[in-house]
């Protein structure tokens, strides 16, 4: 019999099993449910590998060399006030082995949250958190070197007190959040502020995440050769924008940002879509509430395949370009629908 503490973080794995065969459109899908190692989980020792297991599919993260489930539990608003804890269990088992957060001043206990799951899995999970800069500037201006240092100060400031929150001495990952302005990216301030963090012993890899102005924030990662980690706003129809929550004026369709993206991956770094879903959500969860919004870029078998239009656009996002999708997940239903997108998406593209 299961404790209250673990009943906290599980589910029957047989209904688990038999909601993701439900879902399941291939067979490679449900061989995978089934149990069956699929290829993209044959072991290779210049990896790094954590929780992996058949019902999840994984890509390695650029030159972190960690091989990612390619769906990221995004726990910074599911956690807000404790209410999605009751998914991390399940999102473990199902072989989720990357759990994203934020800071406290975006996220208001989202890592204290996380940090009783981190816990209980050390060295089994992937956690990486962010915290936005102190320092505003319009995103065609460039920073002074005053304006950089106190960016920089900042950054350790919040990093430190997630470590914290979080209750660890170490973070696989911390991001610059919501970074739209290409002059922060290129800051020697900030990555100075980074590599010494690194040196402590307390972060790992460098990050930053955009939706807002993200090419020109991506183009710039890639020119430093500094970013191991990049998170963006992107959908099947192109870029996401934050600000209006819409997509971005004049965005072409991901299709044609694949070069782009494909530069950024040569450059070591690794991609994580955000945002691929919030477009087609109600309105009331800031969203358009149109799901056929990308269906406009789908061909005729994807567009009347059996996933549902959130899933379909998961799918999508990690077949063009993307190598993992962090989705923010609050109920049961989201977190197995997108389970079966993000195990299943390689069967729906040559």
């Amino acid at each position: 019999m299961m404790n209250k503490k673990e009943d906290c973080y599980s589910m029957d794995r047989r209904k688990f099993i038999k909601l993701l065969a439900a879902g399941a459109v291939s067979e490679t899908a449900l061989l995978a449910a089934a149990g069956f190692e699929t290829k993209s989980q044959t072991k290779s020792n210049n990896l790094i590998h954590r929780n992996e297991q058949p019902s999840m599919t994984y890509r390695k993260l650029g030159r972190t060399k960690f091989m990612s489930s390619r769906l990221v539990f995004g726990c910074g608003a599911a956690l807000v006030g404790g209410k999605g804890v009751r998914l991390l269990g399940r999102a473990f088992e199902a072989g989720i082995n990357h759990y994203d957060v934020g800071a406290e001043i975006s996220y208001k206990g989202s890592e204290r949250s996380l940090a009783p799951f981190l816990k209980a899995h050390r060295g089994k999970i992937w956690v990486a958190s962010k915290s936005p800069l102190s320092v505003r500037v319009k995103s065609e201006e460039s920073i002074t070197l005053e304006q950089a240092k106190t960016a920089a100060k900042f950054w350790t400031k919040m990093l430190n007190t997630s470590l914290k929150n979080l209750q660890t001495e170490y973070v696989d990952a911390y991001y610059l959040m919501m970074v739209d302005n290409p002059s922060f990216v290129r800051s020697e301030e900030i990555y100075k502020a980074f590599l010494d963090a690194k040196g402590a012993g307390k972060v790992g890899h460098f990050g930053l995440s955009a939706h807002k102005n993200t090419q020109n924030v991506l183009e710039a990662a890639i020119e430093t050769g500094w970013y191991d980690l990049a998170m963006i706003g992107i959908t099947p129809a192109g870029w996401y924008d934050w600000s209006t929550k819409d997509l971005a004026e004049g965005t072409p369709p991901l299709v044609d940002l694949q070069p782009l993206l494909n530069r950024a991956r040569d450059a070591g770094i690794g991609l994580i879509g955000m945002k691929a879903v919030r477009h087609l959500a109600p309105m009331a969860a800031k969203g358009r509430g149109d799901t056929t919004s990308f269906d406009k870029v789908y061909d005729g078998n994807f567009k009347t395949s059996p996933l549902n239009p959130f899933q379909r656009s998961i799918a999508y996002v990690l077949e063009h370009g993307l190598d993992v999708v962090n989705a923010d997940m609050q109920n049961f239903k989201h977190l197995e629908e997108n389970i079966v997108a993000a195990a299943a998406s390689h069967t729906y593209f040559g």
